[in-house]
């Protein structure tokens, strides 16, 4: 499937569809800037969104938006730094997981953990650096135009490290 979206993309005959999945739990609006990204890289993109309150309730809208024929869903999560927080984001991460294989979409999980940053102010700048980078992840995978930047040291929501050379 994601071959035939690829050559149809690439020849220009069809308009790519994504879904867009966030919450309210979340203290940036990543799909703000993964929206505008999206744009500036494919304009005749159609973008579906639906938010929910957290995340344990991403799978059911990434599902949705898969049933109504969506070719990709990019997934924004903000986790809380408590024990409970984490195990959410894993059991409910294990959904998407699921969903991907059941129906052979990608699901690009934009998650950001509150315990990965000093202060608010970094916590924003890697909620809207990982944002953008996996939009332009999603279309270059989506254009089969990734694999050029296999083994880069690509990060999202970091700076990049390069690859290791020997």
């Amino acid at each position: 499937m994601l071959i035939v979206i690829r050559l149809l993309f690439k020849l220009r005959l069809m308009t790519l569809r994504i879904g867009i999945v966030d919450t309210t739990f979340a203290r940036v609006d990543m799909a703000r800037y993964a929206i505008e990204e999206l744009k500036n890289n494919e304009p005749s993109i159609v973008i579906e969104r639906i938010t929910v309150p957290g995340f344990k309730n991403t799978p059911w809208a990434a599902k949705q938006l898969i049933n109504r024929g969506v070719d990709a869903v990019m997934v924004f999560g903000w986790i809380g730094p408590s024990l409970t927080d984490k195990i959410t984001y894993a059991v409910a991460s294990m959904g998407l997981i699921m969903l991907q294989i059941e129906y052979d979409k990608p699901i690009i999980d934009v998650t950001v953990h509150e315990d990965e940053a000093h202060d608010e102010k970094e916590l924003f700048d890697i909620a809207v650096d990982r944002s953008r980078k996996h939009a332009r992840n999603l279309i270059l995978m989506l254009r089969g135009e990734l694999t050029k930047w296999a083994g880069m040291g690509l990060r999202q929501g970091r700076p990049d490290v390069g690859p290791i050379i020997r």
